[in-house]
């Protein structure tokens, strides 16, 4: 436990907090003992913690969502298969104590186990320390999850645009191309893109796909996203 400690940068003041947030319940059920305390009602509090945490920080940090995207955001923040993800970069599954059936049939890296030990996990951080330990925690792992997500949704431009326009019924748009020009081995290609026949952007690359994108990032830059 004191390794697991080191890795999340959190030394507990009650180990016995860790050590339930850790213990799986097939491991209580296999020792027949009414004592030993497994995770599953920490995992309750921890999704809670989780929710309210992540929702505050998007909240405050991306101005630019309306409510829907806010709300499609958490729920891919705080999703099973995110947490599995953040869980395995502390190696949480090889810390977690499991009946050796469990063990033998690989608890150890189910998404779902080790995603509710990570969400009992922020529980144990925040009855012990408090909500900014559990806040800090938490964000090591969704801040750099958002800034993925974001530059994802920003390098493709033309999905971002064609979301965009989408939202009013009966527009439509086109990509020409107005230029090419270079020998075979480094061309250089012109597009333009249209918005129900006016020109909204223009952009060059040395493929057509690269014009494209180049063409609505210019759109989206004077639509001003």
């Amino acid at each position: 436990m004191s390794d697991l400690e080191t890795v999340i940068g959190y030394q507990f003041k009650n180990k016995e907090l860790l050590r339930e947030a850790l213990t799986h319940s097939s491991y209580a059920n296999e020792r027949k003992s009414k004592h030993i305390k497994y995770n599953e009602r920490l995992e309750f509090l921890g999704d809670a913690v989780l929710s309210i945490i992540v929702s505050d920080y998007i909240f405050k940090n991306c101005p630019e969502l309306p409510e829907g995207e806010l709300t499609k955001l958490r729920a891919s923040l705080v999703c099973e298969r995110s947490l599995f993800e953040f869980a395995k970069k502390i190696n949480l599954g090889s810390y977690l104590l499991l009946s050796k059936g469990e063990h033998h049939n690989g608890g150890a890296d189910r998404p779902s186990i080790v995603s509710d030990a990570f969400e009992a996990l922020i529980a144990a951080i925040y009855i012990d320390g408090g909500i900014e330990p559990a806040s800090k925690h938490i964000l090591n792992f969704v801040i750099p999850a958002i800034k993925s997500s974001k530059k994802k949704k920003v390098n493709d431009f033309k999905t971002t645009l064609q979301e965009i326009v989408q939202k009013n019924p009966g527009e439509q748009l086109e990509y020409v191309l107005v230029g090419e020009s270079g020998p075979d081995h480094n061309k250089h290609f012109v597009v333009e893109v249209h918005l129900n026949s006016n020109v909204i952007g223009k952009g060059g690359g040395k493929s057509k796909k690269e014009a494209e994108q180049q063409a609505a990032r210019v759109a989206l830059e004077l639509m001003g996203y």
